[in-house]
């Protein structure tokens, strides 16, 4: 009997629970260690933050989704993982043994990094339902008594995508309030060019994002730097192509909402072979850790490096299906070394994206997501608004009733192409 715990239990964990346990021995334990007792649909987090959606639209208990499977829950936030005694440590003073590990935190959001940036500070933030809730509240302020709005994403960011797709929800939303001509916006951005999203562009993002913008009169500025944030207030530093200043920014705002850098959560930080400088976890092509090969990780917790060298730092993102794909190999890989035989599943970080813009929206499908790409492709219209909220319930759907992959959803990607292993 083996004991496989799982820490997280987000759009990485509650997946890497439901896939572990199927694909583990009926004798194995499979444990769930989180520090929230709901799963919340991160996606969904921007029209949350407008009130298109009440959190509770988007929350499930986990305990009770899980107990179903024969599942384990801890409800307690891990303090620290320790490689070397096969254990990690919970902030109520427990400890928890393992045999195979699992890393699906997500990420730390890394506010302290520039000063003012953040809830605590002068900026909203969609990351967490939390603070969309938190966004939301201080959204209706602002449409009672409209100003600027900046928007975007700061350096050493790597998830570019929510950052057009707020941008977009919220000037959809000032044109049904009428108050449209009311607000300048201007969309600030570490990317070199708009439409890059950390993934060096996807078929013509480039050039469909700005003219989706100049008809949306959203002003940019790409390969910025912001400095500080003063109440009502951004500091910005633009670069130029060689990363060197070239212009300073006073931006004005009544509302922003900036996309953090992120780093690897404390657990892990620091702990010399199983985390970069970041504090994110090293694998391998079976999603292992070097170091320590029965230690995993899937979803943003993983270290990837970027696409390519910008002027400003900019990350690489980890989309959902990018994760999926994750979740299958390490649950594979897993069950190989069960039954004492190599891991060899690869998972090929395909892509599949959807960005909600209120009444219409982008869609990119990257094969493999990191160029070279077999496919790179990006369209827009209004069926993808359509699709987005299909998708929302069909994802919710599918953690309520246990499965990652419905017979329905594989015969589709099967028929386009899109699979979640190599070789398969």
């Amino acid at each position: 009997m083996a004991h496989i715990v799982i820490v997280g239990a987000g759009l990485g964990g509650m997946p890497m629970a439901y896939e572990m346990r199927e694909a583990a021995r009926p004798s194995d334990r499979v444990t769930v260690i989180a520090n929230t007792a709901k799963f919340h649909f991160v996606p969904s987090n921007p029209w949350v933050a407008v009130n298109w959606r009440q959190r509770e639209e988007i929350e499930l208990e986990i305990e009770p989704l899980l107990k179903k499977h024969d599942i384990g829950f801890i409800h307690a936030a891990v303090t620290r993982v320790h490689p070397e005694q096969n254990r990690v440590e919970l902030d109520d003073g427990r400890s928890v043994d393992y045999d195979y590990l699992v890393l699906a935190t997500g990420p730390r959001l890394a506010f302290d990094e520039i000063e003012g940036l953040g809830p605590q500070g002068h900026t909203q933030s969609i990351c967490h339902v939390d603070h969309a809730a938190h966004a939301r509240t201080a959204w209706e302020r602002f449409v009672a008594e409209p100003g600027p709005i900046v928007v975007g994403a700061v350096q050493g960011a790597s998830c570019f995508g929510p950052a057009y797709e707020f941008a977009m929800i919220m000037e959809t939303d000032l044109r049904r309030r009428k108050i449209r001509d009311q607000v300048p916006m201007t969309f600030v951005t570490s990317e070199p060019y708009i439409g890059h999203l950390g993934l060096g562009g996807v078929g013509d993002s480039k050039g469909l994002m700005e003219s989706i913008f100049r008809d949306k009169h959203i002003r940019w500025i790409c390969n910025a730097k912001v400095d500080r944030v003063e109440a009502g207030k951004m500091y910005v530093t633009e670069h130029d192509e060689d990363g060197k200043p070239k212009k300073s920014h006073e931006l004005p705002f009544s509302y922003s909402m900036m996309l953090p850098a992120f780093k690897g959560v404390e657990a892990v930080y620091g702990i010399e072979g199983l985390t970069n400088p970041r504090g994110f976890v090293l694998i391998d092509g079976q999603q292992r850790n070097p170091k320590y090969p029965n230690i995993y990780a899937v979803g943003v917790c993983v270290a990837i490096p970027p696409v390519e060298a910008t002027p400003v730092p900019t990350g690489t993102p980890k989309t959902g299906y990018m994760i999926e794909s994750m979740v299958t190999a390490t649950a594979q890989n897993i069950r190989a070394v069960l039954d004492g035989q190599p891991p060899v599943r690869k998972a090929t970080w395909n892509a599949v994206c959807l960005a909600d813009f209120g009444d219409n929206g982008a869609a990119f499908v990257a094969l493999p997501q990191i160029p070279p790409r077999n496919v790179n492709w990006f369209s827009h219209g209004k069926w993808v608004h359509l699709a987005k909220v299909g998708f929302e319930k069909y994802f919710m759907h599918k953690m309520k009733k246990g499965t990652t992959e419905t017979v329905y959803e594989k015969v589709v990607m099967d028929a386009l192409g899109i699979m979640k292993l190599k070789g398969n």
